[in-house]
């Protein structure tokens, strides 16, 4: 079945770095757009960096210049280098998988469990 684990959450000073990785599987891994979102308490989840099949990328303004999203098809992983934190970016986040298929026009959409990053002195 498919499966989305994300991992490297924790607390960290602001100013302070971490990484969060997101292991795949029971899906084809390289033919899907991958996502960071994360959802704050009291607020909607936002989503925070994309990568596609291709490597192409984009960020929320609010992380440019500050967090980096990268995959590794071969080990099924999607990563989220995040540094420079600052308190505002304490949420839940989470891992995102998504493609539409051409064929049908059905779009598979997965989710990981989510993992608490907390930035905080």
């Amino acid at each position: 079945q498919v499966q989305l684990v994300e991992s490297g959450g924790g607390l960290v000073q602001p100013g302070g770095s971490l990484t969060l990785s997101c292991a795949a599987s029971g899906f084809t891994f390289s033919s899907y757009a991958m996502s960071w979102y994360r959802q704050a308490p009291g607020k909607e989840r936002e989503l925070v960096a994309a990568i596609g099949s291709a490597g192409s990328t984009n960020y929320a303004d609010s992380v440019k210049g500050r967090f980096t999203i990268s995959r590794d098809n071969a080990k099924n992983t999607v990563y989220l280098q995040m540094n420079s934190l600052k308190p505002e970016d304490t949420a839940v986040y989470y891992c995102n998988a998504r493609r539409r298929s051409n064929a049908s026009g059905y779009t598979y959409d997965y989710w990981g469990q989510g993992t608490q990053v907390t930035v905080s002195s």
